[in-house]
């Protein structure tokens, strides 16, 4: 059987709104299907009927995102009820996760076309209450957040492995030394370089806000923000002595994004010049605790299997979860030169809407590639309980 080769013809993402903010009225399903629809219509030479499949990532799943959102969105963005969908969850890396197993099924010949991206409402993440353990308890029940970090965990589980992820955070700070300094200073210079984009019209090919909404680019950048307002800020996870702040940690958000995958037949039937191409893609485990290592790894072996170096690189999109945890990664990477990462901004300053953010990364690095001309691109994220993601793409 011959590989073929799978190419990313579009990239779209809605701009992501803040927890609470002006996407929180919109349904994640609806968000879904916005991006969906909104990547079939920016193709009008591809007849929808021809998508094989759709593959959406999604973190949470427990609230109006249940019964399979990429099937939802298929069906509520219009596309013939022919269109089959799946979602998938590896939590943060879910996104990406969408983009690979899409990819993966077009390399081997399962599908030719395929759409892949992931959603996420962290505003509308619901409660949940467990059933209890017999019928007609006489006691209060407790309600579970399901907005981020763990809950009803098994008691089984080490203590050392359920740490809140915050304190994840300062567990890598702890590891490498990293300062409060260092991690606002990185916070700052995301939200100057996003800003900066933003200001140049680096992201109008892919951002296409939600009709009806008031939100033209993405809700938490603080252009204004200073070493000094972030010094101000308290830290959220260790009261004394701890260094990871909200100023310094990515917010909750919500938002969606999506990408059209296509092989060489695909592609002439879209009539368009491809993005970028997928090269290789690789996932790797960590200790729950430091999962915010997890792609220290899982790049080296993507880079490893395409045949390619830290030098090759023109572009690297790392989600930034937190800053502590993006300069833990950096820190073992002393190949790589931090310059190329994150050109446009990160996650501090853009938002990481879970489920959405890997499709946001590939996406983002397939239209760096595009805007080059030419060049190795790389998306990877750290993901919780302990994995890593990353993602090779050419041009």
């Amino acid at each position: 059987m011959s590989i073929r080769d799978v190419y990313i013809v579009d990239a779209v993402r809605t701009p992501i709104g803040k927890f609470g903010g002006a996407l929180a009225s919109v349904r994640p399903d609806d968000l879904a299907a916005h991006v969906v629809r909104a990547l079939v219509e920016r193709s009008p030479a591809l007849d929808p009927a021809r998508v094989d499949d759709v593959y959406f990532g999604d973190a949470n799943g427990a609230g109006e995102d249940n019964r399979d959102v990429a099937r939802m969105a298929v069906l509520l963005a219009g596309l013939p009820v022919t269109v089959p969908g799946v979602t998938v969850n590896r939590l943060c890396g879910s996104g990406l996760e969408a983009v690979i197993q899409a990819a993966r099924a077009i390399a081997l010949g399962d599908a030719s076309v395929a759409i892949a991206g992931g959603v996420e409402s962290m505003s509308r993440a619901p409660w949940v209450l467990q059933k209890p353990e017999r019928a007609f308890p006489a006691g209060h029940q407790q309600l579970h957040s399901t907005t981020l970090g763990w809950r009803m965990t098994n008691p089984k589980m080490p203590a050392e492995w359920t740490v809140a992820l915050g304190e994840g955070a300062e567990l890598v700070a702890d590891k490498h030394g990293i300062t409060r300094e260092q991690q606002d200073a990185f916070a700052l210079a995301s939200h100057r370089k996003a800003a900066e984009a933003w200001a140049k019209g680096l992201y109008d090919d892919e951002v296409v806000p939600y009709p009806g909404v008031e939100l033209t680019r993405d809700e938490c950048i603080r252009d204004n923000t200073s070493m000094e307002a972030l010094a101000k800020l308290k830290p959220a996870f260790r009261p004394e002595g701890g260094t990871v702040t909200p100023g310094n940690s990515s917010p909750l958000n919500d938002g969606a994004a999506a990408l059209l995958l296509v092989d060489e037949d695909g592609l002439r039937e879209t009539g368009r010049e491809p993005l970028a191409r997928i090269r290789t893609s690789a996932v790797t485990g960590i200790e729950p605790q430091l999962f915010g290592l997890g792609p220290v790894a899982a790049v080296r072996r993507a880079l490893e299997k395409a045949g390619r170096s830290f030098a090759d690189l023109t572009t690297f999109e790392l989600n930034e979860a937190f800053a502590a945890q993006s300069l833990g990664c950096l820190a073992e990477w002393p190949e790589l030169d931090p310059e190329i990462v994150n050109p446009r901004g990160g996650a501090v300053a853009i938002g990481h809407p879970l489920g959405a953010s890997g499709a946001r990364l590939a996406g983002s690095v397939a239209h760096q590639l595009a805007a080059a001309g030419s060049g190795t691109g790389l998306a990877a994220l750290c993901i919780g309980v302990g994995q890593g993601l990353a993602l090779v793409l050419e041009r």
